[in-house]
């Protein structure tokens, strides 16, 4: 059993996804603090040649909520407005008539929280990219929010009964892979190759959401990009 552990993103860059695949099951972790002007409910869209940060409007948002308290906004003109922002930015895009409708229906998913929508939008991103991954909000199985840190982590994945665990490149620092040896768990992390493709007639804007990958290649071309990864020993 391979497992990685992430706080919910929304339309994240492929690199979360490409996660996602590489691993047996997905543990999204939302019940941790939310964070400020992370990725949970913000990324970037390719608007006019340049890259354009897009943000979900949330309720009374503060890092001394858990993620999956966080609700949405109560003013639903925001989904509109990212339509509308989609539409303006991708409408002469290959695959904008494929892609707008999926988008439409991930925006505007009747659920009431951050952790909500973030999790029923990974889920139909999966099905249309034939991504078979499980996928778990932290919240409702472990109940183990007494531990912290690098503890929590190697309680989940025992629980799981995992042998190997992977994290995003930029957690290096934050694991032992001696500790995680000692529980007979493999540890690496994962890092994503450079993924390059046409942009209308633009310089090339990498790592930009899911949204801006789908609207320039179909699902097979994605399909490769999903793996080109290589994971990495942390010596």
């Amino acid at each position: 059993m391979t497992i990685a552990i992430m706080q919910p993103y929304f339309l994240p860059y492929i690199g979360y996804l490409q996660l996602m695949k590489a691993v047996d099951k997905f543990i999204l972790y939302d019940d941790v603090a939310y964070i400020n002007r992370g990725w949970i409910n913000r990324n970037r869209l390719l608007l006019n040649g340049k890259d354009h940060l897009f943000t979900i409007p949330l309720k009374d948002a503060s890092q001394n909520k858990r993620i999956r308290d966080v609700e949405l906004s109560d003013d639903p003109k925001w989904r509109s407005k990212l339509l509308k922002t989609i539409e303006q930015a991708y409408r002469k895009a290959p695959f904008y008539t494929t892609v707008y409708p999926l988008l439409e229906k991930i925006v505007n998913l009747e659920v009431r929280t951050i952790a909500e929508l973030v999790g029923g939008s990974l889920s139909l991103l999966n099905a249309y990219l034939g991504i078979q991954t499980e996928m778990v909000p932290s919240s409702t199985v472990y109940g183990n929010d007494e531990l912290k840190a690098q503890d929590r982590i190697l309680d989940i994945c025992l629980r799981e009964n995992a042998s190997r665990y992977i994290n995003p490149i930029g957690g290096q620092e934050l694991y032992d892979r001696q500790r995680f040896a000692e529980e007979g768990i493999d540890l690496f992390f994962i890092q994503s190759k450079r993924v390059a493709y046409p942009q209308f007639k633009n310089e090339f804007v990498p790592w930009l959401s899911i949204a801006d990958v789908l609207m320039f290649n179909d699902v097979p071309a994605v399909q490769t990009m999903l793996d080109a990864y290589e994971l990495i020993v942390n010596e």
